[in-house]
């Protein structure tokens, strides 16, 4: 079908067949740019819902990543609170103060005396438990050691750094120390 209208434009003489002619290309440019906008808007749609999922993806991996090590973490503390749990040495009979260091501050943990001779010889190790202290093997404080550093108060017999120019290096302080 062709331009009635046109044609009829045509034949009344009110336009040339030049004008005519521009006014189709021109309609026909428009068309085809409308196509390619449409296209265009299509193809952008398209690229923003990749963009979107992308984004989507990136933060879920990063919350999965964030579960896992806080599962990683919870698995940890649980493995540290069962071997406290099941290696700890009873304090029944404890009567004697034993003195140590948790951080800046002193604390004071009573024991018997064997074990206090054993945790100033390293056989045994003062670990944080819940919100008191719990006295267990050297080589089970190892293994929490392993696990959470923090979690390991004390472990004797291990040589501290020292100074060089230190003037009391030659004198030792002895363990049973009562303060």
């Amino acid at each position: 079908m062709a331009n009635l209208f046109g044609d009829q434009l045509l034949k009344a003489g009110l336009v040339s067949k030049d004008k005519l002619n521009k006014a189709k290309k021109s309609r026909y440019k428009q068309q085809k740019a409308g196509k390619t906008g449409k296209q265009a808007e299509a193809r952008e749609a398209a690229e923003a819902a990749r963009r979107t999922a992308a984004a989507s993806a990136a933060r879920d991996r990063e919350l999965n990543e964030q579960r896992k090590a806080e599962a990683g973490e919870k698995a940890i503390r649980a493995q540290v609170r069962q071997l406290i749990e099941r290696n700890r040495v009873s304090r029944e009979d404890a009567e004697v103060g034993y003195n140590f260091q948790d951080g800046k501050a002193i604390r004071k943990l009573f024991v018997t005396e064997e074990m206090r001779d054993k945790l100033a010889s390293g056989v045994l190790s003062i670990v944080r438990f819940g919100d008191g202290y719990e006295v267990v093997p050297a080589s089970v404080a190892d293994k929490i050691r392993a696990r959470d550093e923090s979690a390991v108060i004390t472990v004797a017999g291990a040589p501290d750094e020292c100074d060089e120019n230190d003037p009391y290096a030659d004198y030792k302080v002895p363990d049973d120390l009562m303060w």
